[in-house]
């Protein structure tokens, strides 16, 4: 039961920053060009990265809203180096959080703060364009197909209407279910972690710091949520370092991100991503902790050790049930797909060149616009395409390729 509580307080609470995230990624597919964003993102230069970086810093996007946001910029031409410098920049800060860090930190956290977030971003960028290209299971820098550029002569009323399709329809289904698996795992995490783990820590910075990144790093934690724990930390006696760790490593990996940046850029990659955190967040703990004067982290003089509430707010619920509503309709479409109905007009199709959901789905609604096609479903794994309906076959195939794949 208290494992169900926490996994509904935390989805209340990032309910409103995931559907967000869903509305933006929706809005940069119909809305930005692949050629933009190729132009602006591909390749692993310092250029792509510190603009991805700069991008993230502002966006009021925590570690969950970012998920969907960086999925299209990667699906849209962006490398796997400015991907990953986004997804670190921009779950640290944002323009409320940089506000409340400022009231209940002080102002030297306020201003430390996105500092370090675009800095680890640099640095975890850079790393991933270094180490992660010949990431086993991706080939090169490649991305799954896109659809065409958008259509700019459509109406406004029917792109806007494409781009909730995109965000709230396919991309769900493409991201839930490893959403809804990370949850799960933070949940676990949040229950069973005692309170007071960090308290025989105060006097060993450097071990309490390794500590806040043990739990910190797996455990979901937004951007704002993380100011009055870290808060607390310091107020029970650990040092501000330690709080800075917190407030970096907690709001940019958890469970959910790592394996969403797994499968989206591969696992090599993802390692590389959660550990420049790690390490980024530890060298700026420790630069706070001995090299800067320590009056600069005094707490403010109303800081008191506030902690969550269970009560969650009318726009939490209200953003809760609408993600419960997408992830449900999201899984009764799956397991529609996987009910097809086979008649004496069935055919099947092996589709080159799919390694996720959204390439499934990109194959299915282009099989599915082919003339004379009654129904089809579309299996990831083994690659075949199972099609009803009296249609051509050559139109399939044609569509198929259409999509950017290839059929044997």
């Amino acid at each position: 039961m208290e494992i169900l509580r926490s996994l509904l307080f935390m989805l209340g609470e990032m309910s409103p920053y995931i559907l967000l995230g869903f509305l933006i990624a929706g809005l940069l597919h119909e809305f930005v060009s692949q050629r933009m964003m190729t132009r602006h993102l591909s390749g692993n230069g310092a250029g792509a990265v510190v603009k991805a970086a700069m991008i993230g810093v502002p966006l009021p996007l925590c570690s969950c809203g970012v998920l969907p946001t960086a999925v299209a910029m990667r699906r849209g031409g962006a490398s796997r180096a400015a991907s990953t410098s986004f997804l670190i920049s921009t779950p640290q800060t944002g323009v409320d959080s940089i506000a409340a860090t400022w009231s209940l930190l002080g102002p030297a956290f306020a201003v430390v703060r996105p500092i370090a977030a675009l800095a680890t971003a640099l640095f975890g960028g850079m790393a991933v364009g270094r180490w992660g290209a010949q990431d086993e299971g991706v080939t090169g820098d490649a991305v799954c197909a896109v659809p065409d550029e958008p259509d700019n002569r459509k109406r406004f009323g029917a792109r806007v209407v494409d781009a909730l399709r995109y965000g709230f329809v396919d991309l769900v289904g493409s991201i839930g279910g490893w959403l809804v698996a990370g949850l799960v795992i933070a949940a676990v995490i949040t229950v069973y972690v005692p309170d007071d783990f960090f308290a025989a820590l105060g006097d060993r910075p450097v071990f309490a710091m390794m500590a806040v990144l043990v739990v910190a790093v797996p455990m979901y934690v937004c951007a704002t949520g993380s100011i009055p724990i870290a808060m607390s930390l310091m107020l029970k006696g650990l040092s501000p370092g330690t709080a800075l760790v917190l407030l970096m490593a907690g709001p940019a990996a958890n469970f959910a991100s790592y394996t969403l940046i797994a499968r989206e850029v591969g696992h090599r990659s993802a390692m590389i991503y959660v550990a420049s955190i790690g390490l980024a967040s530890m060298a700026f703990g420790l630069a706070i902790d001995y090299l800067l004067p320590g009056e600069w982290w005094v707490l403010p003089g109303g800081a008191h050790g506030a902690c969550h509430g269970e009560e969650m707010s009318w726009v939490s619920m209200a953003s809760a049930a609408v993600l419960a509503v997408l992830l449900l309709v999201a899984l009764v479409k799956r397991m529609n797909h996987k009910h097809l109905k086979i008649t004496d007009m069935t055919k099947t199709y092996v589709i080159k060149g799919m390694n996720c959901p959204h390439c499934q789905a990109a194959v299915t609604k282009s099989i599915a616009g082919v003339k004379g096609v009654s129904e089809v479903t579309v299996n990831l794994s083994s690659g075949v395409a199972t099609v009803n309906g009296e249609h051509d076959e050559k139109e399939v195939v044609n569509a198929v390729r259409a999509a950017g794949f290839d059929v044997d």
